[in-house]
């Protein structure tokens, strides 16, 4: 699967051929060693795909596509948004990674109280986007015609504007009344999940969440650690779901 510009298959149809060129193209050519005849699919990253095969191989770094099937998949349904506490080192690119590939729909990094890990300003952009690059390479494995969308940094007063916008919104606690388990997804609108960071959640900020609208939950018996406690949360949301249970039933599960 490859990455081309939504005006690329804006107007595609099947018989067309489109060029695929620029860093993917290079990838496909030099790196995959893709030859005419081999089928590959190309996306957008806004629910666009094209299915089709090399017709030619033009230079190390491009090739052409024969299309033989457009067809447009509708974004996921609730709309998940993970508000991923900045975890230490690298583990921040590996909750990315992790949350992508269960099909998180936006992830949105968050300066906590007792974060270790602080974006300096001076680094911001260059933090947030390795997140988007991790973001980006973890779609394409996981096949994913719509990508996540990294949001900027977020302040506390954003995660709690982010709660009152959202259909449901759950906070990860180890001391939550209720199990996650028990809880259930509504079949459209935006659902929330809040990651507090490896120094835990402050009490003003789980009591600010809860004010603003949030369920306080727990996982189990093990507290996990930031980077992974997203993704076992979302997947055990999306389990039981009918989001995938409409994935199952259109071939798309993983």
């Amino acid at each position: 699967m490859f990455v081309v510009p939504a005006a690329t298959l804006s107007d595609a149809s099947a018989g067309e051929s489109v060029r695929l060129d620029g860093p993917e193209g290079r990838h496909a050519v030099s790196v995959r060693r893709l030859t005419a005849g081999e089928r590959v699919d190309l996306v957008d990253g806004e629910g666009r795909r094209a299915t089709g095969v090399i017709a030619e191989v033009v230079d190390r770094s491009s090739a052409v596509v024969l299309v033989q099937s457009v067809h447009a998949e509708d974004p996921p349904r609730p709309r998940i948004v993970v508000v991923q506490a900045l975890p230490k080192g690298d583990r921040g690119e590996l909750a990315v990674e992790l949350l992508t590939e269960v099909g998180v729909d936006e992830i949105v990094p968050w300066a906590a109280a007792n974060c270790v890990t602080r974006w300096r300003p001076d680094r911001v952009d260059r933090s947030h986007r390795r997140w988007g690059d991790a973001a980006l390479a973890a779609a394409k494995q996981a096949r994913r015609s719509w990508f996540p969308l990294i949001a900027p940094l977020a302040s506390t007063a954003d995660v709690l504007r982010i709660i009152g916008s959202a259909d449901t919104s759950l906070v990860l606690h180890e001391h939550g009344h209720e199990r996650i388990a028990a809880s259930t997804l509504p079949d459209d609108g935006v659902v929330a999940v809040i990651v507090g960071p490896e120094g835990g959640l402050t009490e003003d900020e789980l009591e600010a969440m809860s004010a603003a609208g949030a369920q306080i939950v727990r996982m189990g018996p093990t507290v996990l650690r930031t980077s992974s406690a997203g993704i076992a949360a979302v997947a055990a949301l999306l389990a039981p779901s009918r989001r995938w249970a409409l994935a199952d039933e259109q071939g798309m599960g993983g």
